[in-house]
């Protein structure tokens, strides 16, 4: 970061009232589609001048997204596959507390070593979860990786949380052992 920027940014408390962070929380709770329709809700109902309401703008767009945001977007519009997403969560969390969870725009890895499985919201009504399994023959259930390509080696389509069931749970694991 320049060094006009960072003064400015220590100067905008003093200057503008609030701390950068208290001004992204502000903007975050508006939905501006152009940048100057956020600089203008800023100047004229917090009176903040054009230069701090544009250098706000422009970072409140720079700052990366929490992973429970990332989360919430791809179940959007998909709320009821949340609770099949919470249950394999849990199931993959349950393995060890070596698990990384890393969400994405669109899917969440979950790495051990390596990715072992991927949760992708597909549809409004299905998750399709992909595992690296290889070697493993395909079945009925366990298909080829389809949309996965090369990130994982099969893929299941998942529509309730009874589909997390005892036959999922064993590959699950055993992609999970694999991941060391």
């Amino acid at each position: 970061m320049d060094k006009a920027l960072q003064t400015m940014i220590d100067n905008m408390p003093e200057k503008t009232g609030k701390s950068l962070a208290e001004w992204i929380k502000i903007l975050q709770s508006k939905s501006f589609a152009k940048h100057g329709e956020s600089v203008k809700y800023l100047k004229s109902e917090h009176g903040v001048t054009h230069g701090f309401a544009n250098t706000i703008v422009s970072l409140s767009k720079q700052q990366p997204e929490s992973s429970e945001d990332l989360i919430a977007k791809q179940y959007q519009g998909k709320e009821t596959l949340f609770p099949i997403y919470e249950a394999l969560h849990k199931l993959m969390t349950g393995f060890g507390s070596d698990v990384v969870v890393t969400p994405k725009k669109a899917s969440v890895s979950f790495i051990r070593k390596h990715q072992f499985v991927l949760v992708k919201p597909a549809t409004k009504t299905r998750i399709d979860l992909g595992l690296k399994l290889k070697g493993v023959e395909e079945t009925a259930r366990l298909e080829g990786s389809g949309p996965f390509g090369s990130m994982c080696t099969h893929r299941i389509r998942i529509t309730s949380t009874e589909d997390i069931d005892q036959e999922l749970t064993a590959w699950v694991k055993q992609a999970y052992e694999r991941s060391i």
